[in-house]
């Protein structure tokens, strides 16, 4: 898997994927993380890569000119097909899922554009970009915090970056509920006991308990994601019962 990442500061990429699972992984050459500087499609001796925005208004938008020459350049100089997706990071977009990690997973290459200041021209939105990503309804200084979040949850799901693939389709948001409280040694610390049923070796009775723990979190924490779980009749029994008993 490729990230090809466009912007104007391509030093951002290197700390952050230097480290964990997603550094390993670049050193066995599972994934490969390449920052493209814009500034290096500018037309003039000061790099410019905004202007104001016509019809007046606050702040400076990212000019079209850079942009549609630095995905061009990518393109022809790392040989993409005409069907790799070109992200565009901004509010606009469609919210970032775990299905939507899961279907760029499937891609060999991605190209992602970090937007700055106001935004870009909507030029680049319509007739370069070919999807519109955002991680979440809140501002950021630039698309550089949000294509690194893009980079993460997507090179998880490649073969071989995490050591175990059984956990990964065990995360919060794949089963469309949020995870079970996890425990590990010690069983009691400070007074406070992991669960029985967790020690008893039983494993069908551990497997209904996280059931129920799942279904009791995404119900407290996030019960709009119950509206798109797949639910057996026994989970919804067991919802209403803890709505019940609430």
């Amino acid at each position: 898997m490729r990230f090809h990442v466009l912007t104007i500061f391509p030093g951002m990429f290197e700390s952050p994927f230097a480290e964990g699972v997603i550094g390993q992984a670049r050193q066995k050459g599972l994934i490969e993380i390449l920052s493209y500087d814009i500034r290096e499609h500018s037309h003039d001796r000061h790099r410019s890569v905004d202007d104001y925005p016509f019809g007046g208004g606050p702040g400076m938008v990212m000019k079209p000119e850079p942009l549609f020459e630095a995905v061009e350049a990518v393109r022809q100089n790392a040989s993409l097909e005409d069907s790799t997706p070109i992200i565009l990071l901004a509010a606009q977009g469609r919210r970032l899922t775990q299905k939507v990690v899961e279907g760029l997973a499937l891609r060999e290459n991605l190209v992602l554009v970090c937007g700055r200041y106001e935004g870009v021209d909507e030029r680049v939105r319509q007739h370069l970009a070919t999807d519109e990503i955002s991680v979440g309804d809140y501002v950021l200084s630039g698309g550089e915090v949000a294509a690194m979040v893009v980079i993460d949850a997507v090179s998880r799901l490649v073969s071989g970056v995490v050591g175990s693939f059984a956990s990964t389709q065990d995360d919060s948001f794949t089963t469309g509920l949020l995870q079970h409280p996890q425990y590990t040694r010690p069983s009691d610390f400070r007074g406070m006991a992991v669960p029985e049923v967790l020690l008893s070796g039983n494993h069908a009775e551990i497997a209904r308990w996280r059931r129920l723990e799942s279904l009791r979190a995404t119900l407290i924490r996030r019960p709009d994601l119950l509206e798109s779980a797949e639910l057996s009749d026994d989970d919804r029994r067991i919802i209403e019962q803890l709505r019940a008993d609430s």
